[in-house]
């Protein structure tokens, strides 16, 4: 079933340049760059084999689509030793959302990043030094956006109504809007959006909720959640088809990444996973092996051993075993709209 993710779209015809918005779903660095905070083992146990800044045991779904186009692993923007930012860069940072504004690390915070960094890596800056990228790199590149699931979480989180977490929908959408037009208005023309994933199946969510006062789904999700979330990737697939009617000369690529996930927490077997709501790493044992109070990596943690396949590895993010494969039903291009194939950016 699963893909071989090297060279699924082919060589590029130029060198490929991404440049990545999101949460802790892309997030390859940022939160212990730009905070300071330690991510220890058993974080990325599997291929890095210490702790990378991922929330994962291994390599993320972005690790997977740079890998597709031979690029290199992208570099977080404030990650100052080691960092190579000629293929691009990465702004997102775990916890991130859209709302509220003018807070690290929001989407339109992330955004201003992007303007310094673009507007400093078309500078020459000293005797011997050179541009990263030219204006034509820019344009040429890839811009992702990965973001919008903290928000629902965070207003689920709340203990808001399920009335209200709807009506703030519009308000996320339009900050998305917002972050994407700024880009074209700097040139960028190429852009992949990724929908939200069911959040009703994280077993974070499903932990924090009282017993008996949920509703599950066929396979023991927070019905709720999920509902929301497909309300949101409503809304932002009306406005990629928007952004495709009214921008000249753009390429708008929508991913289904909820239809994807849900898929696989429908038919775990089928993919080789097993225990589809369970954490990895956590405390608690069955159903859900979470505790807020006792968090992987921190007090009396439990965890899975290597090449258990679990979905989940915390309880709130995926392990590389089904990030490899989220990915490469990505690559295959059948749940994206349209289908072109991720290389597409760095072909013409």
């Amino acid at each position: 079933m699963l893909l071989h993710i090297s060279n699924v779209n082919g060589e590029c015809k130029k060198a490929p340049i991404i440049f990545n918005f999101g949460d802790s779903n892309s997030d390859t660095g940022g939160l212990v760059a730009g905070l300071g905070y330690n991510i220890d083992l058993p974080y990325g146990r599997i291929f890095f084999r210490s702790s990378s800044g991922r929330l994962s045991d291994g390599r993320l779904v972005i690790d997977f689509l740079c890998e597709s186009v031979n690029s290199s692993y992208l570099s977080p923007y404030m990650e100052s030793f080691g960092s190579n930012f000629s293929h691009g860069a990465n702004f997102a940072i775990v916890g991130s959302s859209t709302l509220p504004k003018d807070v690290p690390f929001a989407l339109d915070i992330q955004v201003l990043q992007f303007l310094h960094f673009k507007a400093r890596s078309t500078q020459v800056t000293g005797p011997g030094s050179r541009r990263l990228m030219d204006d034509q790199g820019f344009r040429d590149a890839l811009y992702m956006f990965d973001i919008g699931q903290n928000d629902l979480s965070d207003a689920f989180a709340k203990n808001l109504s399920y009335a209200q977490v709807i009506q703030g929908i519009p308000l996320v959408l339009a900050e998305i809007k917002s972050a994407v037009m700024t880009i074209y208005e700097q040139g960028g023309k190429n852009f992949w959006i990724h929908n939200t994933g069911p959040l009703g199946c994280l077993p974070q969510k499903l932990s924090m909720v009282d017993k008996t006062n949920r509703t599950l789904d066929q396979h023991g999700c927070l019905q709720p959640c999920n509902d929301a979330a497909k309300i949101f990737n409503e809304g932002l697939r009306a406005l990629c088809d928007e952004f495709r009617s009214s921008l000249e000369d753009v390429n708008v690529v929508y991913v289904d990444i909820y239809t994807i996930k849900y898929d696989l927490i429908a038919n775990a077997s089928k993919y080789g996973l097993k225990n589809p709501l369970m954490a990895c790493c956590g405390f608690g044992g069955p159903p859900y092996n979470y505790d807020l109070k006792v968090q992987c990596g921190h007090g009396e943690y439990t965890t899975c051993t290597e090449g258990s396949q679990y979905i989940s590895f915390d309880g709130v993010h995926y392990a590389e075993a089904a990030n490899k494969i989220v990915a490469s039903l990505i690559l295959s291009t059948n749940y994206s709209t349209p289908q072109l194939k991720f290389d597409y950016f760095c072909q013409s």
